[in-house]
């Protein structure tokens, strides 16, 4: 427990200014509402990014402690405050040509107007998302250098002949199968969109690989003596790039997440205290994944992790015509999570000595 004991203090702090925020809105039973709102949207939140926190990990592990702990502060600062309030405002302002104050004037004072605005824009935010996670999938699903294989001769198949090149092509096909989707005055927004989220994920990746690259041949433990070596051994296992890619994933899951917390409240600043109770969590969840040594203990964890993802950003994609229920993209996460576990559990069994 002593893993999330922070993220419990936090949570109490958080129900208590959402209910100070209710309270001060409508008295004893809005301070009721407020708090009760906030738990939900939090527990919503850990359920639909359970698969974020996996991918996280997977990630985080090899990183050195300095980096993972600028990831639970610094990164969680940006996530709850950047991706879960201000961004929304900032592309509602895009949208409408307004400056922020206006907008956040709009949000607090006829949060339906700003609602409806923030969801005009979903097929555009989930052009992007949806890009940059099936990125993600098909980078992993192309690697070669993998030693397990959970579907088997496929997955072998698939990562002896795929390529970041292929990954990039699929990703743009599934970009204009979104333009093509969509009516004519939205197939531009849709196309930049889409386009954006593959530059995003090649930008970081492109960056992650510099940094990397400038690590020294020597030994690290040898590296680390000097304060210039520590520094280039430490970017090598963390990285500006690798801290980036983290928080535009983080981005790209509370998009729709921020979206559909409307159809619980429509007071932003519930939505933001309790998306931002559900990123703490998150986070905690990373990090004991990351120390309990959890990825190598269920070896296909992360293997049903990313196939998540790559439904997830299907699922996002297909949402800029489709309407489909909340319920159904977390539900199918979970089993992919769940499948992976039970899977992990057999080959254990199997292979005691490893």
């Amino acid at each position: 427990m002593q893993h999330f004991r922070f993220s419990f203090i936090v949570t109490i702090v958080l129900l208590a200014v959402a209910g100070w925020w209710g309270f001060h809105q409508e008295g004893v039973a809005g301070l009721l509402e407020a708090v009760w709102l906030a738990g939900v949207l939090g527990v919503m939140e850990v359920s639909l990014s359970f698969d974020n926190a996996v991918v996280n990990a997977s990630v985080l592990r090899h990183w050195d402690e300095g980096w993972r702990r600028l990831f639970m502060t610094l990164g969680m600062v940006i996530a709850v405050f950047g991706m879960r309030l201000l961004f929304p405002l900032l592309i509602v302002a895009l949208a409408s040509d307004q400056s922020l104050p206006e907008v956040w004037h709009m949000a607090t004072a006829t949060p339906d107007v700003y609602a409806a605005r923030l969801e005009g824009m979903h097929a555009q935010i989930a052009a992007f998302g949806g890009a940059f996670l099936l990125l993600v999938f098909l980078n992993f699903l192309f690697d070669e250098e993998k030693e397990l294989y959970w579907l088997g001769w496929m997955e072998k198949k698939f990562g002896q002949h795929g390529t970041q090149s292929l990954a990039v092509m699929l990703s743009l096909c599934a970009v204009f199968g979104c333009v093509a989707l969509v009516a004519p005055d939205k197939k531009y927004g849709v196309l930049l969109a889409g386009a954006v989220g593959v530059t995003s994920y090649l930008a970081v990746h492109w960056l992650s690989t510099l940094l990397e690259d400038e690590q020294p041949e020597d030994d690290t433990d040898d590296v680390t003596e000097t304060g210039v070596g520590s520094a280039v051994a430490s970017l090598a296992r963390g990285s500006i790039g690798g801290f980036i890619y983290l928080e535009v994933l983080d981005a790209s899951f509370s998009f729709d997440g921020v979206i559909g917390a409307f159809a619980i409240s429509t007071d932003v600043v519930i939505i933001m205290l309790g998306l931002a109770i559900g990123a703490l969590f998150v986070r905690s969840l990373t990090v004991y994944l990351v120390n309990q040594g959890t990825l190598d203990d269920y070896v296909y964890l992360e293997h049903g992790a990313h196939y998540a993802i790559g439904l997830l950003a299907l699922i996002m994609l297909a949402s800029v015509r489709y309407e489909i229920p909340d319920w159904f993209t977390g539900l199918s996460g979970v089993a992919f999570i769940g499948v992976s576990l039970w899977s992990s559990v057999r080959y254990r069994r199997r292979h005691p000595k490893e």
